[in-house]
């Protein structure tokens, strides 16, 4: 299996035009070169982050395209779709443009039965045979939820390499690491919520929309816990979950692209404008994270 699959990935958010929406490229590239400066692993694009379905086939694929072309670091590509055509298709796009893996969640939206996920996703490796490992992306918030059976009986079929565990559930977390006891996979904790106790528990790695906004955090945070530091987890940790606690109450990913903001890279307007309560969220915000990332950089360092 491949080392993009271990380790801190940041799941990058996806810039947008002033002027109608679309994928600001430029802007794009800038957060992908600081992003292969900070330490982290790999990059991942187009997630639940990254805003993917806002954007079309051709905008997916052509900031895969050129992100693969920007850094040496490796770069997963979402391909998750409404339709399994779509699925296949991006994913065909992002293989092509060199992807180092491929994740993709159940269809989102509808309401289907595993049987029918379980179909889709046979389906979609069928058109996928060869190429980048594929994963699957378990996230209930946002589509139809992976029961650990569907989840076993697919990787058992040797055509998924793992699997990004976005629930943020910690007992469903623990069947999927008591299943990979009985048949190795990759194992990515893909919630920040439980990124410490998972890579404590011996999870292969995170993808990370906090190491977007603050990937000093949680590389030392990674480093932290794969070298036994206690002490510093436990500090590190509690940064985490104090700078979650902040962008929890916020619709995802609005508080990360405003950290991401904050540190002076062009982000371009949120895909629905914060009013009222969130409005002042933000605003508070925007006071409290210049001194939050000036405390943590200090925290990392040494770590």
């Amino acid at each position: 299996m491949t080392t993009a699959l271990e380790g801190v990935a940041a799941a990058a958010i996806t810039p947008r035009r002033d002027d109608d929406g679309s994928l600001d490229l430029g802007a794009a590239l800038e957060i992908i070169d600081y992003l292969a400066g900070s330490g982290v692993a790999a990059i991942c694009l187009l997630g639940t982050t990254g805003e993917f379905l806002h954007f079309g086939i051709e905008e997916r694929a052509r900031l895969t395209n050129f992100a693969v072309k920007r850094t040496t670091l490796p770069v997963l590509a979402n391909v998750s779709h409404s339709t399994l055509e779509g699925a296949v298709e991006l994913a065909r796009q992002a293989a092509a443009g060199g992807a180092a893996a491929l994740l993709l969640m159940p269809p989102y939206f509808f309401r289907y039965p595993q049987s029918d996920l379980e179909a889709f996703y046979l389906g979609f490796a069928e058109e996928l045979d060869g190429g980048p490992p594929l994963v699957l992306y378990n996230i209930p918030f946002f589509s139809n939820p992976l029961e650990t059976a569907t989840v076993e009986r697919l990787l058992a079929g040797g055509r998924f390499a793992g699997i990004k565990d976005s629930s943020g559930d910690w007992a469903s977390f623990l069947e999927l690491k008591r299943l990979r006891e009985r048949s190795p996979f990759r194992l990515l904790v893909g919630n920040d919520v439980l990124f410490t106790r998972g890579r404590s528990a011996g999870a292969d790695g995170v993808v990370s929309g906090v190491a977007c906004a603050v990937p000093e955090l949680i590389t030392a945070l990674d480093r932290a816990i794969r070298s036994g530091n206690a002490a510093a987890v436990e500090r590190l940790e509690g940064a985490l979950q104090e700078f979650l606690a902040r962008i929890d109450p916020l619709p995802t990913p609005v508080g990360v692209r405003e950290a991401v903001a904050l540190r002076g890279l062009k982000t371009g307007p949120h895909a629905v404008p914060p009013g009222g309560e969130n409005a002042r969220r933000l605003g508070e915000f925007r006071e409290w994270f210049p001194g939050f990332l000036a405390a943590v950089k200090k925290e990392c360092e040494g770590v």
